[in-house]
């Protein structure tokens, strides 16, 4: 009997070194007690720095792991990179908001780190079957952050929407995998690759791949798989908005741009028309419903439905440059997104937290430094140069020209200027209204120094974009190669 192949499991370090600490620190925070909050909740953070730095270190040559099941390349490692930091900063942004919330407990940063390896997980998939383990690893730590406020009957709601609605979600995924299987005989990425360049698909090959479409476009809020995006968003607690808001989305959206490019490249034509419907879908209903809006939360849930639509037009121009311009965007939405969470959480009034836009009345005239941290956030979310979401948005619409998508651009372009009305609306009710009183203060010293870094990355990337630009064109030119 020939012997098989000790797995090789060096490309997966990363993950496994952060499934081991959030074991360990899963012990300390139970030997511990509840006193262990803050400590296990630092460690958490220097874990995730830690892997950063292993992932940064790591080589961006392609390798396999696990046969062929697991991959590591340049891609992988940029979009890991981008779920490690939004992991380590919802974490700091959540300690002092839990203690001051009464419910500070050390199982939240042990089931953010839970989440963030199934995500890196998500990142890797080679495989049909990774490709779940690392989606259901993520989503079901994702459910019980959501309700973790459990004496909020809000908190408890969002939770078990995303729940009800996760699972279904999860059910189109298995199924359309299950298709693909059926019909291509295999669940590896390179071997599914391998059968479609063979000749015309099968119509259940392309069903199969609608379905695990739909699947994914849940997890990354695209409409019209959105509907449970407004209701976790304002019912959760606000640190766990932004980790929803920024790091499962670096995953999914990684993950789509995987299964597709990779094994389904060949059958652009067949999925390219309904990652255009996504991303017009989304654009049109993130800029118009997020208008009607008064609580911040909301609006920032329609604005990330928005995001997703444009960052799905590099996606649908499945070329080196689109992908490049979808990471660019990611990053850039990275920055701006945990900002604009860092000043929601700013707003707080005699110990009770608020989240209505009025409540911004005249901030500039109260706290000029975090109405100015905000205006820049907003001016970035339009699109408005010469802040970063500018070149986000720049990046994306140049692509989508140069593969012939240019009414998909062009819609891109309607959908900023229309949803520039609600940015610009914060803008005008802090600098314009008659002040509504100020916020609490001091502000802590770790949502101090995240205002100040997202805010002068997002102001003054133009004049440093080499970095992400590069790292970006990198790592999406190593997505296409075989």
């Amino acid at each position: 009997m020939p012997l098989v192949p000790a797995p090789d499991f060096l490309p997966a370090l990363p993950e496994i070194a952060l499934a081991a600490a959030a074991m360990a620190l899963l012990l300390v925070g139970v030997f511990r007690g509840e006193r262990s909050t803050r400590l296990v909740s630092w460690l958490s953070v220097l874990v995730l720095v830690g892997v950063l730095l292993l992932t940064a270190r790591a080589d961006p040559a392609r390798r396999t792991a696990f046969y062929g099941m697991f991959v590591t390349d340049g891609f992988a490692l940029f979009m890991k990179a981008l779920v490690l930091v939004g992991s380590a900063v919802s974490i700091v942004m959540a300690m002092r908001y839990n203690e001051e919330q009464q419910i500070a407990r050390f199982e939240f940063p042990v089931l953010v780190l839970l989440a963030t390896t199934g995500m890196m997980v998500m990142v890797s998939a080679n495989d049909l079957i990774t490709l779940y383990l690392g989606l259901e690893l993520q989503s079901l730590a994702l459910y019980v952050v959501a309700s973790f406020d459990r004496d909020s009957v809000r908190s408890s709601e969002a939770g078990l929407k995303y729940f009800v609605l996760g699972a279904l979600s999860s059910g189109m995924l298995l199924y359309g995998a299950s298709m693909i299987y059926g019909f291509a005989g295999t669940t590896g990425f390179a071997a599914i690759a391998k059968v479609i360049g063979g000749g015309a698909p099968p119509t259940g090959l392309i069903i199969g791949i609608v379905f695990v479409t739909v699947g994914l476009a849940f997890k990354v809020s695209a409409v019209p798989f959105h509907m449970w995006v407004p209701d976790v968003y304002e019912g959760a607690p606000t640190p766990v908005t932004a980790f929803f808001a920024v790091a499962p989305k670096m995953a999914a959206i990684a993950l789509f741009m995987r299964f597709l490019v990779e094994p389904f490249g060949a059958m652009l034509a067949e999925w390219r028309q309904v990652i255009v419907f996504l991303s017009i879908a989304s654009m049109v209903l993130g800029s118009i419903a997020a208008i009607a809006q008064s609580n911040i939360k909301r609006l920032m849930a329609y604005s990330s439905i928005g995001h997703i639509g444009y960052a799905l037009i590099g996606v649908a121009a499945a070329t080196p440059s689109g992908i490049r311009g979808v990471l660019v965007y990611m990053a850039i939405y990275l920055f701006m997104n945990v900002g604009t969470f860092a000043v929601i959480l700013c707003m707080r009034q005699e110990g009770r937290m608020l989240e209505g836009i009025n409540d911004l009345a005249g901030l500039s005239r109260s706290q000029p430094g975090l109405a100015l941290a905000l205006g820049i956030f907003m001016f970035a979310m339009a699109g408005i140069p010469p802040t970063a979401g500018f070149f986000s948005k720049l990046y994306i619409f140049l692509a989508a020209i140069d593969a012939n998508l240019t009414g998909l651009a062009v819609i891109g372009v309607v959908a900023s200027v229309v949803g520039a009305f609600y940015y610009l609306r914060i803008v005008k009710v802090m600098y314009f209204d008659e002040p509504a009183g100020a916020f609490d203060r001091p502000i802590s010293p770790e949502l101090k120094a995240v205002l100040v870094v997202t805010a002068v990355v997002t102001l003054f990337f133009f004049l440093l974009p080499d970095p992400v630009v590069g790292s970006a064109e990198a790592a999406a030119a190593s997505l296409f190669v075989k």
